[in-house]
């Protein structure tokens, strides 16, 4: 079965013909930088991947981690994987060159992060959550802490966690118990107890930089009491070694769908009541430091939706164009060979729903990447536009892939018939991964809430209105001709300002109703927003992938090769499915919100 994990072509066009990242090099942070050394970026993470993440992908899903008591146990080969990722300088990708960083984009960090995913999503949890940790150190923890930790967390050497969740508390933060209590020496105690916290114990490094959310006692109640401490797993000396143990003890491993072979931890903060924990910034403003962490996290677990979803349509593919079964409906010759699955009409409805998904999903998130970096480094009026769709598509980013990734994978399980639910190929295995991401960092019906509830309405809409007027723009650049091979200009057109359209309508309704029956009312119906918006924005990327293949095909200075136009066809193709057979699946979700079906909240507990 093949190797590929993300196409080289497939990036190079995502970030070079709809993305343009070659322009970032324009910019003053990556005058350093061409697409030689991006290029070079993207070929080092397909090494490592390759060599060191996928040879032990299936072996870590296999033989999960263990707790003995005392310490935890792996298979040696997820630590090698995460010592190659270290040691090539990916933890430290993003920061400056005189830090021992690459001073590289988040618009190409991102794609080597989504490599490392399609290798092994679990192994590359580790420095993925690092990193996202660091980068909470160095924009809100003193010089001190930084001075202390931030060296040794991008080289590798300690790893770091987000210890949010409690048992009784969940995804509602608000209710969590977990108490930080001052010394005299300007410390906390910090007491409490954490659940599911991804890498919270391991042996893959010296020590574990814990990010842990806690009220300080007399805090307000609520979310507006949160405060952010790192607690070190071994506390470090004056000098900045490692010194005692700090009071945190891992109670135990919780067995995984999937990503097995990132540690699921219950960690007991303060059992002994000897629990050091260092203050994050100010005090009670915890929990907005920690969105930097945990926004970044969703535009993570985006990718690695998107990333787990392309890996399995790529083994599906490839299945089906070795795998020979049946005839086509024409031919009633029994004695006539057999064709590969991949020439069966239904096999290639499936196969196209996996391109559109993953190569979708993959385009917003790297968009969202390529916002990240006009935010921090684009002009002003580029990066307040950017932080308005950011901030706008944040729960998009998070929650589409995350719904139709593994509806892709389930799709290439479906392709390879009986082998795709045994484990003697890998496709199960990637739905299984796949599967914890619409969970992950929020589920995706709380990031309905916060697109409805919160994100529409920021800055009186700004973002959304922004948005429509990107969206016309890409519509503005439409060939004149009405139709290309295999899609038609004037039908995406129509059926794009549609779907604008019911976006517009559908936030006035919810709006008056908001405003005239309060919240409970108007977000009964937020997963249908989610999907109206969410599918109608995947649609814009997929038109501006269409537009762009058109162009390579169409240009007469540069003549393709036969390869080239197979993959320019083909992103075409996968544009009109999209607008063919899911775009217009958004009519129900406006129907849903323009009539305000009360069905759900009609529904008694006790009628189930």
């Amino acid at each position: 079965m093949t190797d590929i994990l993300i196409d080289p072509k497939e990036l190079e066009f995502q970030l070079y013909d709809v993305l343009q990242a070659e322009a970032l090099c324009n910019r003053e942070r990556f005058v350093d930088h061409s697409r030689e050394t991006f290029s070079a970026a993207l070929s080092t993470a397909q090494q490592i991947a390759q060599d060191k993440l996928a040879n032990h992908n299936a072996l870590s899903d296999q033989e999960e981690p263990t707790f003995d008591g005392e310490r935890v146990n792996m298979r040696p080969e997820v630590k090698a994987g995460f010592d190659a990722i270290a040691k090539a300088g990916f933890i430290a990708g993003r920061e400056d060159f005189e830090n021992g960083g690459m001073q590289l984009p988040e618009t190409l960090m991102s794609a080597c992060m989504a490599i490392f995913t399609a290798a092994n999503p679990s192994t590359t949890g580790y420095p993925f959550l690092t990193t996202a940790a660091a980068r909470v150190i160095k924009s809100f923890g003193s010089e001190t802490l930084q001075r202390q930790y931030l060296p040794a967390m991008l080289s590798g050497r300690f790893t770091g966690t987000m210890a949010l969740t409690e048992p009784q508390a969940g995804s509602s933060l608000a209710d969590i118990k977990t108490k930080a209590t001052p010394t005299e020496n300007g410390t906390y105690r910090i007491k409490g107890h954490k659940v599911f916290i991804s890498g919270g114990d391991h042996e893959l490094s010296e020590n574990i930089v814990h990010l842990v959310l806690a009220k300080i006692e007399g805090a307000p109640a609520g979310v507006k009491g949160i405060s952010l401490f790192l607690v070190p797993k071994i506390r470090l000396n004056s000098d900045g070694e490692l010194d005692t143990r700090n009071d945190v003890a891992l109670s135990g491993l919780f067995h995984k769908l999937g990503y097995r072979g990132t540690t699921s931890t219950a960690l007991n903060f303060g059992e002994k009541d000897q629990c050091d924990g260092y203050l994050i910034g100010e005090p009670h403003q915890g929990l907005k430091y920690m969105f930097q962490m945990m926004n970044e996290a969703r535009l993570g677990v985006g990718f690695g939706a998107a990333a787990i979803a392309y890996r399995g349509y790529q083994q599906s593919l490839s299945y089906a164009k070795d795998r020979p079964q049946g005839r086509h409906p024409s031919n009633a010759n029994p004695a006539s060979t057999p064709i590969a699955i991949i020439e069966h009409a239904d096999v290639k409805r499936m196969l196209l729903a996996q391109k559109a998904y993953s190569e979708g999903a993959l385009s917003l998130c790297l968009y969202g990447a390529r916002l990240m970096d006009d935010i921090n480094t684009g002009s002003v009026i580029e990066s307040q536009q950017a932080q308005l769709l950011m901030d706008l598509l944040t729960p998009i980013m998070k929650a589409w892939p995350s719904e139709y990734g593994p509806k892709s994978n389930d799709l290439a399980i479906q392709v390879l018939g009986g082998a795709g639910y045994t484990r003697e190929y890998p496709v199960e295995q990637g739905w299984r991964d796949n599967r914890l991401n619409p969970i992950h960092e929020g589920t995706n019906g709380i990031q309905s809430l916060d697109l409805l509830g919160r994100k529409v309405w920021q800055k009186n809409s700004q973002g959304l209105m922004l948005l429509h007027q990107r969206i016309h723009e890409t519509l503005s650049q439409l060939p004149e001709d009405h139709s290309a091979m295999g899609i038609q200009w004037s039908l995406c057109q129509r059926v794009l300002k549609q779907a604008l359209s019911y976006i517009a309508d559908a936030t006035k309704i919810v709006g008056e109703t908001m405003h005239s029956h309060g919240p409970d009312i108007a977000l009964a119906n937020s997963h249908a927003y989610l999907s109206l918006f969410g599918h109608t924005v995947v649609a814009w990327l997929w038109l501006k992938q269409a537009i762009e293949a058109n162009k390579r095909l169409n240009a007469e200075d540069t003549p393709l090769n036969e390869e080239a136009q197979h993959f320019y066809r083909g992103k075409i193709l996968a544009a009109n499915y999209f607008f063919q057979w899911e775009l217009p699946t958004v009519a129900r979700d406006f129907h849903i919100l323009s009539t305000q079906d009360n069905t759900t909240q009609m529904m008694q507990a006790e009628w189930y």
